[in-house]
This record gives C-alpha cells, structure tokens and sequence, in this order.
C-alpha cells in the first residue's frame, strides 16, 4: 500500500494507494465509471434484497431472475442492493441495459420475472410495472417514464444519508469507494487535527438524531478534552422503538458509510477501538457490517498505522439481546462490559468516564452517517437545509396507515402532513386521519389539528411530542387510541 501523507484524496488516488485496480491496463477513470454504472457494456439487474424485500419474497425473484439468465444464456451482471426506501411496492427490481437509464419496477414477485425481462432485453418497458427512471447524464431516457425526482413518494425528500441505500451493492467497498466513499476520511487522517475536525462538526449545527438531539460536536469535545490512556467510541444500532428500522435499512444498504462515519468519530476523539452495539435480530444487518469491516481491514482502512498516518483503529461488533433498556447509553455500557444492561445515574457522563471507566461517545447511525458528508463537503453545505436550530435532513421510518410505507428522508423543518400525505400519499380506502405516534414509547401521539407541525427538535416538543429515534406509525379513524395507549404501556 502506497503512503499518500499529506495528499488531497480523490475517488482515483484512494484506488491507486490502497491497489484496489487488479487490471493495471484499465485507467483508473474509466474502472470507476464501470462501478458507478455511468456506462456498461452488458445488462445489470439490481434487486432490493433488504429485510423489507426478501420479506416480500425478493429472495424467490432473485433465484428465478438467475434462472432465466442462465437459461437463455444472457450474459448479464445480477446485484444485491439494499432497500431504496419504497417498502410498499417490494420486491422492487431495476433493470439498466448499455446506453440506457436505469429503470425501477415494483412488485416484481417471481411469477413476473420473466416477462419483466423478456421486455427489457428487448427495449420495451413495461409500464404498468415501471415506477421510474434513474437519472445519468451520459445515458438516454426511456420514454413516458418517470424521473426518480418526478415520482410522488421522492420528489419531496433529500437523501443525503440514504443517498446509496438501493444504488450501489452494500458488500462493495469498491462500489462505494467509486461513489466518492471513504474521500472524507482519508483526508481527515492525513490533513486534519481531531480539533479540527470536532470543529467542523460543532460549526455543521449536526445533532444526535437518537432521541435528544445534543449538539453532536461539543458532545466529541467533551472526550477529546479528557485526558486518559484510553478512549472508546460506541454505534448504538439497537433501535428498539416499535415501528422505527432506519437503522437496519442504512446499515444492510450502506454499511461502508457507517464505518466511514464510525471511523472519522473515532479519530476525532482519540479511540482506538469502537463497537457498533446492534440487536441479534438483525442477521443481514450484522452479515453485511461484518462484510464491510473485513473489506476495510483488508483495504487497510482499519486497524494499524493507517495510510502511513499512525493511527490505529479497530472495530468490534456487539450483538444486543434486544432488550429495550439497552437503548439508554449507560445501560449499553454495561451491556458491553457484560453486566446486566441497566441505566446508571449521571454524572459522570460517558464523556468523561464510561466504558470500563475511560472517556466515552456513543452515537446512533444515522448522526453517524451524516459524518462524512459534512467531512466532505464542509460545515456551511450542511447548514444550507434545516430551520435556525435544527440542521440538514432527518430519516424517518413511515409505517401503519399510509399508502407508501417506507424509509423518507426530508429536511429539518418540512411539516409533517407534507411527509404523510404528499410523500407517503395519505390514507388509503378514503378513510380519515386520526393521529402519527412519534418517538416510540417516550414519545407521543400528534392528532390531526397540529399536522402543520414542522419537523424539528424544538417544534416537537412544545406540542409535547419527541423526535425520537424517526418511527411515524400513521393512525386512522379505525384505530383505537385506547388499545395504543394500552400496547406502549405494555411495552
């Protein structure tokens, strides 16, 4: 591995100093248009294989989708994605043939494949299975397609933090490298102080996006001004909340990106070892993590004297028993140190004395994976969205009565009804709204006459509601709010 001390990074000088390009003839620009999809010379099938799909039956749809190839002899590449965010219309399947844009078709169980395919692979798109069209300037639309960005249930988001998630292939550190991944990072370990780079993130406005939303930055200083031998930083991936899987989604849909995040966080407080703290009863989430660790090792991203800089890090995951209390971040101490996963009175604050005693952040996912873009494109892009004390974007998990349920990501400030009713396309059956619980157990039930409620920390709690971890469960005038009330007690 070439040392890059002190080098500017770029998608190309990452593959040159990690030897990531095998075929030393290819150039470097061309190898990452072929990872980037930007021109193909043979048929790619990508098929949504996250929870929420292979519960559809994506897993079926996949077998009979490399039966029919092989079959017919077709020479073409079939790729596992994570969940894009449209849960209501699994399995989702794209299909993009050399020259052409990339084009989503929804509820693609397998009796469908082989019409689906039989119609692409001969430059007809079905329409009544289309959902849209992705958009590349070097490729030609599809006709009477739609845009991603036309599509009702996006056209209103900005994804920022799901910007990968049903794009790239998550077990890829290359796909991901060739998607601007890992830039951030590099760059902070060979041009950065960890001052520096807690500055960056305190001057974003980013805030913790598990539940309390405390300036993300002060909390890293807290540690970093902590003097001790040393420091440990903690990913709590086990959200618990009924209703919420934003977590899940980004880590089965873009595992590198939490690394990354995990990995910058880590530095900028001095640890040397990290845990990701995740339930068991996310298998794939878990599988496709350690994927993306061992990639990373194996790249040298992780572990010793990284990139000729010194730095050392490992990366440990921690499986969760689930219990819901661990959530609370003194209690998943403890759960780690392998006592019972109870909470503990504060001070002391995990900052300055938490995992076996020593300084100790603990982030959740998403406010991890917001890391490295900031990191990349700097304090004052992040605060282009949001309202004055809330910043950038936030995912929420979009459940129960609503047309499209799914994974959204809009910017702080957007009202809610604009997340129900244009995003998740209101109530179906011509029923009526009743309420959208929010922030799970501790959270509250918001009824219909504060629907114009913005989406922030603030706004939130002065109609006595939380943002909590992003669980929307959509309510309607069949629901009993008795029988809720009597679900989350229960809980």
């Amino acid at each position: 591995m070439t040392s890059y001390k002190n080098n500017i990074y770029d998608s190309i000088n990452i593959f040159k100093a990690l030897d990531l390009i095998s075929d030393k003839d290819i150039k470097p620009e061309d190898y990452i248009s072929a990872l980037t999809r930007k021109n193909i010379t043979k048929p790619v099938i990508f098929v949504g294989t996250g929870t929420c799909g292979l519960g559809a039956g994506a897993g079926k749809t996949l077998a009979k989708i490399n039966q029919y190839i092989n079959s017919k002899k077709i020479d073409a590449d079939v790729i596992e994605v994570g969940c894009i965010g449209l849960c209501a219309e699994e399995p989702i399947v794209e299909v993009q043939i050399p020259g052409m844009q990339r084009v989503a078709f929804g509820h693609i169980t397998e009796d469908k494949v082989d019409e689906l395919l039989s119609n692409v692979f001969n430059n007809h798109i079905p329409e009544d299975l289309a959902l849209f069209q992705h958009i590349s300037e070097s490729n030609k639309k599809w006709e009477n397609i739609p845009t991603i960005n036309n599509h009702p249930f996006f056209a209103p988001q900005t994804r920022w933090v799901l910007q990968n998630c049903g794009i790239i292939d998550p077990c890829s550190i290359k796909e991901y490298i060739a998607n601007r991944g890992y830039i951030a990072y590099t760059n902070v370990l060979t041009g950065k102080t960890r001052e520096e780079v807690c500055d960056i993130i305190d001057e974003s406005g980013l805030r913790g996006r598990g539940g309390g939303g405390f300036p993300t930055g002060k909390k890293w200083k807290f540690a970093l001004n902590t003097p001790s031998d040393k420091k440990y930083f903690i990913c709590n991936a086990d959200e618990g909340d009924p209703g919420a899987f934003m977590d899940r989604a980004v880590i089965e849909g873009d595992p590198h990106r939490l690394i990354e995040g995990l990995a910058i966080a880590s530095y900028a407080i001095g640890a040397t070892k990290a845990y990701i703290y995740i339930r068991a009863e996310y298998p794939l989430a878990i599988e496709r993590l350690n994927t993306a660790i061992t990639q990373a090792k194996e790249a040298g991203l992780l572990g010793s004297n990284i990139l000729g800089s010194g730095i050392n890090l490992d990366i440990v995951i921690k499986k969760g028993a689930g219990a819901f209390v661990c959530g609370e971040e003194t209690a998943l101490i403890h759960s780690i140190e392998g006592k019972r996963g109870m909470p503990r009175p504060r001070p002391p604050f995990p900052a300055t004395s938490g995992l076996f005693g020593k300084p100790t952040i603990i982030n959740n996912v998403e406010t991890l994976a917001n890391v490295p873009s900031i990191i990349l494109n700097g304090s004052n892009w992040f605060k282009t969205l949001g309202t004055e004390t809330s910043k950038g974007t936030k995912v929420f998990a979009l459940s129960g009565k609503i047309r499209y349920t799914g994974l959204v990501e809009v910017a702080m400030g957007t009202p809610l009804d604009s997340i129900i009713f244009d995003i998740g396309g209101g109530i179906p059956d011509n029923r009526k709204f009743k309420a959208v619980q929010i922030g799970g157990p501790s959270g509250g039930c918001i009824p219909e006459q504060h629907l114009k409620t913005k989406i922030d920390y603030e706004s939130l709690r002065s109609i006595g509601a939380i943002m909590g971890s992003g669980g929307l469960v959509v309510m309607d005038e069949t629901t009993c709010m008795v029988d809720v009330a009597k679900f989350f007690m229960e809980f």
